[in-house]
């Protein structure tokens, strides 16, 4: 574990980690494919809230990832509780929104990677809510190329069914996770090259459809809202994304 790591995250593996194990029995495949030590990215599948609690809590090391701002700053019992809980499972809050917030959002996630550590993301961006597995925003990659660390893909399955979308509370629920392989990516080029990213993520995404056994959807998850977001997304295919689920 970095020296980094928070007294309070370690407690939270401890205490929070059987639990999980307890009520939801989960299978989980590939430990052995997570390095011990030094840098490594999960880049895993979305399909529910629970995600990233399930990762963090069932993968062999500490894993930190990114989560909105609005988990940490809320006031009385239930503003201490959510800080207590994502502060726990080792969780990193962050502005939501795109632009110069998502490029910050993974410069988080860089430093994170530069300080030794395991960091999680979701290519996809935001959740699936039909099970197809989404196009893979080109993050991942970034962050791969930029720093030098492994991928090891993810595939998540019941975590769905343990809190559907809309659901505030989780059901009990068998959950799967299997790590695969790590990848490295340095072969496809430059973090620079909008055309490695790419070519890197569509990798990316291709081992986790392989673990998972989704049915490709072709597409972004998110659709453009707006007119100058649609033109951004024609210019700017490779969208970096951010790694904050966007609620």
């Amino acid at each position: 574990m970095s020296g980094s790591t928070k007294p309070a995250t370690v407690l939270g593996r401890m205490v929070v980690a059987p639990l999980a194990r307890l009520l939801w029995r989960p299978k989980v495949v590939g430990r052995r494919n997570v390095p011990r030590h030094g840098p490594v990215i999960l880049a895993s599948n979305h399909r529910s809230f629970i995600d990233s609690p399930v990762i963090t809590l069932l993968a062999p090391r500490q894993v930190s990832f990114l989560a909105k701002q609005e988990y940490f700053t809320g006031t009385g019992v239930r503003g201490a509780v959510s800080r207590a809980f994502f502060s726990g499972i080792g969780a990193i809050g962050v502005e939501r929104g795109a632009g110069s917030a998502a490029q910050q959002a993974l410069d988080l996630g860089l430093a994170r990677l530069e300080a030794g550590e395991a960091f999680a993301i979701y290519p996809e961006g935001t959740r699936s809510l039909d099970g197809r597995l989404y196009r893979g925003r080109t993050g991942v990659a970034w962050l791969a190329l930029t720093s030098g660390a492994p991928v090891v893909p993810v595939a998540l399955t019941g975590t769905e069914d343990v809190q559907p979308v809309g659901s505030r509370l989780p059901r009990l629920a068998r959950v799967r996770v299997e790590f695969g392989a790590p990848m490295d990516l340095s072969h496809f080029g430059d973090a620079a090259s909008g055309r490695a990213r790419r070519r890197a993520t569509d990798a990316v995404m291709a081992a986790i459809q392989d673990l998972s056994g989704q049915e490709p959807a072709g597409a972004y998850n998110e659709p453009p809202k707006t007119l100058v977001e649609r033109v951004k997304r024609i210019l700017h295919p490779d969208d970096l994304g951010t790694p904050v689920e966007p609620e």
